[in-house]
């Protein structure tokens, strides 16, 4: 399997940029509530139990486990059946947040590397689709998720025989930006190139 990765500028319009703006300000919502759920678990036990911690903290249930991904994905699934706001986003986008903020606190233990910050508007710049339909790109327009069609520049072409698998929507001060991560299968590609040369050896 060989996966690239390619960036286009996007070309959105103002309905465009509306909803991209909310999708990071709702992830962004997603990640800071799941940040303080865990930062508030580790905080209620990290005291002595014959000791009162010197700054306040949440009392928290011994019988409430540590929330994973798993927990707070079926919380979040919970929650949007009955908050309109969660409902207006992509369900797998916000659970690719949950993922990455799992990710971040599994790098913290095994590499050693810093607690993971809340995030402001200015911080919150990317989300994924997870998943995308095949035939997603027609010409310069791709079809996203609650986005529909949206232009962007074809600075190059997509290899051929490569699908589109995830993309990353990303906001700089330049513009809004796609990348796309595309695999192309190593079997079936030289399956298709044998039964050419094969096509072309019975022809020629």
């Amino acid at each position: 399997m060989i996966t690239l990765t390619y960036e286009y500028k996007l070309i959105p319009d103002k309905r465009q940029i509306e909803v991209i703006e909310h999708t990071l300000d709702v992830c962004r919502s997603v990640w800071n509530y799941a940040l303080r759920e865990r930062k508030d678990w580790l905080n209620s036990r990290k005291s002595p139990v014959n000791t009162c911690s010197l700054v306040q903290e949440y009392i928290i249930p011994l019988d409430i486990s540590y929330l994973g991904y798993h927990n707070q994905a079926k919380a979040l699934t919970k929650a949007k059946k009955t908050n309109e706001i969660l409902t207006s986003v992509n369900a797998q986008v916000l659970q690719q947040i949950l993922r990455t903020l799992d990710r971040a606190f599994t790098d913290m233990k095994s590499k050693k590397l810093g607690f993971p910050r809340f995030k402001n508007k200015y911080r919150m710049r990317s989300y994924v689709y997870p998943q995308m339909l095949k035939d997603c790109v027609k010409g310069e327009q791709i079809k996203l998720p609650q986005i529909g069609w949206i232009k962007f520049r074809k600075s190059r072409e997509i290899p051929l025989g490569f699908e589109v698998k995830q993309a990353r929507i990303v906001r700089r001060a330049s513009g809004y930006f796609v990348m796309l991560s595309m695999q192309l299968d190593i079997n079936n590609a030289s399956l298709r190139i044998s039964r050419y040369s094969d096509d072309r050896s019975l022809t020629g």
